[in-house]
């Protein structure tokens, strides 16, 4: 049987480019830095849909229709807007709502987005996330409020179903117990990275882009669509 650090450098070897997207995730430059599009982003992945072939790409029409046109170019002003105008972009209500109100508890916190957002990730918590103010939001569960952690600088995990399948293969190769439980889950792959030499959120990142669709793993497929968020 393999170590530990042996099974997970050959996952990651499959994505080589990995540490450069999540770098630029923890510098708080994701979308080009416009945090308005990172709450839309985090908002939208809640429904659990393909993230590249669903999400993203109405990201980028959201940004067409309001953030080119200047119609939204601040967390304040996507916490005002009407709501049923966002429909347009996307219907699904609950979304909007979260994306709503996620700006509104951020716009309170800085007078700039990328400011508020990094001032909020740094005083959030793991075992706090229930108590916090964001993850108290109707429609912000564990994962779209660790996922906003990371892109507000902190170097975590997201407890998602895929990153757990692809751990559970891991801890299956390996000989080693991982947890199941959504906090223990993160805790154990921030350990796990520490030990292994790999940032946590580059190992969460690994386990999406190692998936194939059809005959291409993601990390090719997407790798211009990665590039521009």
């Amino acid at each position: 049987m393999k170590s530990l650090k042996e099974v997970i450098d050959g996952y990651m070897e499959q994505v080589p480019d990995v540490k450069r997207h999540c770098s630029r995730c923890l510098e708080v430059k994701r979308y080009s830095g416009d945090v308005v599009l990172m709450v839309v982003d985090a908002s939208f992945v809640s429904l659990g849909l393909n993230y590249f072939n669903a999400v993203v790409p109405k990201v980028f029409e959201f940004k067409e229709k309001f953030i080119e046109t200047d119609e939204i170019q601040t967390l304040r002003e996507l916490a005002e807007y009407e709501i049923d105008e966002l429909t347009a972009v996307w219907k699904n209500r609950r979304s909007w709502n979260a994306a709503k109100e996620i700006a509104r508890h951020l716009s309170g916190l800085h007078n700039n987005d990328r400011g508020a957002i990094i001032r909020w990730a740094r005083k959030s918590t793991l075992e706090g996330w229930r108590k916090d103010p964001i993850g108290e939001i109707r429609g912000v569960g564990i994962n779209t409020y660790q996922y906003l952690r990371m892109m507000g600088g902190i170097d975590t995990v997201v407890p998602d179903k895929i990153v757990k399948r692809v751990f559970k293969e891991i801890g299956e190769k390996s000989g080693v117990e991982i947890p199941e439980d959504d906090l223990e889950f993160v805790k154990k792959i921030e350990k796990i990275g520490r030990a292994t030499g790999h940032r946590p959120i580059e190992l969460c990142w690994m386990t999406w882009l190692v998936q194939y669709e059809g005959s291409d793993i993601r990390i090719k497929k997407y790798s211009e669509l990665m590039e521009k968020i």
